[in-house]
């Protein structure tokens, strides 16, 4: 059976490159009626962040990456040591400073047909020194623990990030050393930013725990992430998690660094808003706190048609609150004088018209346009204090005259 795992340190939240990882391992192991395991690798104890753990867990849940067994390293010394033990009776570590080190072979090379690519990789042994595998504090490295659990918990394959790459010699002599086939190794081109350095929190690498307090749906992070080196053909960018599943082989995996996109990222979660059923994107929507009471006293089907209208012009989810700040609030709005003649002009033009709808509104705004050698910006700076927004003679017409009425009364 196919096993692969995801073995995250639960020093910080993990960025979205490490749950893109996450993902593939997910879809590999779905894809091939496997099982997909969550490792936390605990042992590095003065970077240990005690709330690590919980952000991992909530990413991958609330994403839908659901694992089918869980192992915490940290409850698994007694392991390591037996292991440790092994190695120094066989004379392949040596102890030092109170520390166990591995003794690396000095000739010949190690190495590897990595998946990704189908690549040899080759490392000079003459370049690999001997290194530490079980720590003075009686917790083991990376390295070590890393590979006897891999080995215990009949790992298959092991995709991980290439910054691993340089471990892999170690990880294979480990392997050598206790006589263990070792897993079948495939190295992810890391994530570049849009200065192509690799991927960091100033170009925007944040948590997925973060994109979604942003307003982000788990279903554009997931479509987004999956493109970060993966490219099933056929120019498919829309895809849902059991498409993914269904398409994702490892042959498809570029050798190119992908670089990451905020734009394509903001792309993809206004198409899926905009798939939302109403009553779902109403769910969805978390309006901004000082805006939560105010709607609460809305009509229901003034709010149902705002949320219609303002759901073609969003990006995340948040973008509700933002578009319909200027209704909810009694912002200040400083016009000049002649932006406040143009106020009044406005509410002269709107109290004329018979019947106040999207057509009639709109030939109003055209007609004073021409008039008085404006432009919609204009309009839409008095009414909203910003020259950008909800298409404006649709929103009107959803608040009605009255309400208009007494917004523009407010600029003058």
């Amino acid at each position: 059976m196919i096993r692969v795992r995801i073995a995250p340190s639960p020093t910080g939240i993990p960025h979205i490159g490490n749950t893109r990882t996450a993902l593939f391992n997910f879809l590999f192991a779905r894809h091939n009626r496997g099982q997909f395991i969550l490792r936390i690798e605990d042992t590095d104890r003065v970077r240990y962040v005690p709330e690590s753990e919980k952000a991992i867990c909530e990413i991958l849940e609330w994403l839908g990456l659901l694992w089918d067994e869980k192992y915490v390293q940290s409850g698994r010394l007694d392991i390591y040591r037996e292991y440790a033990d092994k190695l120094l009776k066989n004379e392949m570590a040596y102890k030092d400073e109170g520390a166990v080190r591995f003794k690396m072979p000095k000739e010949g090379k190690t190495s590897w047909a990595d998946e990704v690519g189908k690549k040899t990789i080759s490392f000079e042994n003459k370049t690999q020194e001997d290194f530490v595998i079980l720590k003075s504090d009686g917790f083991p490295t990376y390295n070590f623990a890393n590979v006897v659990d891999d080995y215990l918990m009949k790992i298959t394959h092991v995709i991980r990030g290439d910054e691993f790459i340089s471990s892999t010699p170690k990880h294979i002599q480990l392997y050598k050393a206790f006589d263990w086939k070792p897993p079948v190794f495939a190295h992810l081109p890391v994530i570049l930013g849009s200065d192509r350095q690799k991927l960091s929190k100033r170009h925007g690498a944040e948590s997925v725990l973060y994109y979604r307090e942003q307003g982000y749906l788990k279903e554009a992070l997931l479509n987004f992430m999956v493109l970060l080196g993966w490219n099933p053909g056929e120019d498919r960018e829309i895809m849902s998690i059991d498409e993914m599943v269904r398409l994702f082989d490892l042959k498809d995996v570029n050798t190119a660094s992908p670089v990451f996109d905020i734009k394509k990222l903001e792309w993809f979660n206004g198409h899926y808003i905009r798939q939302l059923p109403i009553e779902e994107l109403k769910s969805k929507i978390n309006p901004s706190a000082s805006l939560r009471a105010r709607i609460k006293n809305l009509d229901t089907k003034i709010l149902d048609e705002l949320i219609i209208l303002a759901q073609t012009r969003m990006t995340t989810l948040n973008d509700f609150s933002e578009l319909t700040r200027w209704i909810f609030e009694e912002s200040e709005v400083l016009l000049n004088e002649k932006e406040k003649q143009l106020a009044q002009k406005l509410i002269e033009a709107f109290l004329a018209i018979e019947q106040f709808s999207n057509e009639t509104i709109l030939q109003t705004l055209k007609t004073l346009i021409k008039t008085e050698g404006v432009k919609m910006s204009n309009f839409y700076k008095i009414i909203t204090g910003k020259e950008t927004g909800l298409p404006l003679p649709q929103a009107l017409e959803i608040l009605g005259r009255e309400k208009t009425l007494g917004i523009l009364k407010k600029r003058i």
